[in-house]
């Protein structure tokens, strides 16, 4: 029988089709159906870190593999603390919560490789000497998680709940996530609270339904885990399945 969350998303397959038809927006390479032949490989947006010693967090989106990435991507934070030889990555994936009891990962790999195929976007890139302090705050609050014994693709918790929760921890990364990252909106039971950005404030109701509004994020309306919005600040506008349609902030920001 099949379950209601894979019946949400194939009934919203049909409306992705035919609007990918005329365009692909944000994170909207997809990546392979075949999670053991997909490429990982880095696409070079990451500085190597033999030559560049200062403290870096970056934050990335990629679509999901399979079916699902029509429809959302999967986003992780990367960590590299000052003369570090190596990043490392945080973030949830699902399966692992039978494998280690916890679906919070936290390792050493390529922050820019490809998740499984599909291109990753990077949506924040942080340097300088006060990073160093706010890879400390994050990794305080990769350990707080409160949802590291759950997971649920729709309407979360998932790997969107994860990054929108330690960005709101961190809220000067100032990370506008795409309306795509289905989960990012999901509170749990308190229905009110910081965006992930952390310039504003937002109403949701287990992640189903709410509005949020910030100077990042610009206007966001939640229905049934998609997110239709407008932000003016960049001229862009958000939409589900396809993403930001407008420009995105790509250049390092120093943080001093």
């Amino acid at each position: 029988m099949i379950s209601k969350t894979r019946l949400f998303w194939i009934l919203l397959l049909p409306l992705y089709t035919a609007c990918s038809t005329t365009y692909i927006g944000q994170s909207g390479q997809l990546g392979g159906s075949d999670w053991r032949t997909a490429s990982r490989e880095p696409v070079g947006l990451a500085p190597d870190p033999a030559s560049t010693p200062e403290a870096i967090v970056q934050v990335y989106a990629a679509r999901t593999i399979s079916w699902r990435g029509y429809f959302g991507v999967h986003t992780w934070i990367a960590v590299k603390p000052s003369n570090a030889d190596d990043y490392t990555i945080h973030e949830v994936i699902g399966y692992r919560l039978r494998r280690a009891g916890t679906v919070v990962v936290s390792r050493v790999r390529a922050p820019d490789a490809r998740w499984f195929g599909a291109y990753p976007e990077l949506l924040r890139d942080v340097r300088g000497p006060g990073v160093d302090a706010l890879i400390t705050r994050i990794e305080t609050a990769v350990h707080r998680y409160p949802y590291a014994k759950s997971y649920r693709v729709w309407p979360g918790p998932n790997s969107n709940t994860f990054t929108a929760f330690v960005l709101r921890e961190v809220p000067e990364l100032r990370v506008d996530l795409p309306p795509t990252a289905i989960g990012k909106d999901y509170l749990g039971i308190m229905p009110v609270a910081l965006t992930p950005s952390g310039t504003g404030g937002q109403l949701s109701v287990l992640g189903v339904a709410g509005i949020a509004a910030g100077w990042e994020e610009g206007v966001e309306l939640n229905l049934l885990g998609l997110t239709f919005g407008l932000d003016p600040r960049s001229l862009s506008i958000k939409l589900p399945l396809l993403g930001r349609i407008g420009p995105s902030e790509s250049e390092p920001v120093v943080f001093d």
